[in-house]
């Protein structure tokens, strides 16, 4: 369920953020689609609530440690990004090298 909270929770807050910045700076048909955004990040807040007060190993209320959530998404983001450019790395040292 961790990874799940994860995935929505970022999920969520990065629509939630680009719908905020799109409809407050775009014109038009962006700003329709920053409030679409908007709207879409709060539902998968509110699905994530949805999804926790549905689960039987529940007591009825969210009782994930939020910090303790946070923290372990943080160290999962910079480690995939590590990993990450530690493969772009290789993959561009092999292509100099070829």
């Amino acid at each position: 369920m961790e990874f799940l909270t994860i995935l929505l929770m970022t999920l969520g807050l990065f629509l939630v953020l680009a719908g905020v910045f799109t409809a407050y700076f775009g014109s038009g048909k962006s700003r329709t689609i920053g409030v679409v955004l908007l709207v879409v990040g709060l539902l998968i807040g509110i699905i994530w609530v949805a999804l926790r007060l549905m689960d039987p190993t529940s007591t009825g209320m969210i009782n994930i440690s939020i910090g303790a959530t946070i923290w372990t998404a943080f160290l999962n983001i910079l480690a995939a990004l590590i990993g990450a450019l530690i493969a772009i790395g290789l993959f561009l040292l092999a292509i100099m090298k070829s």
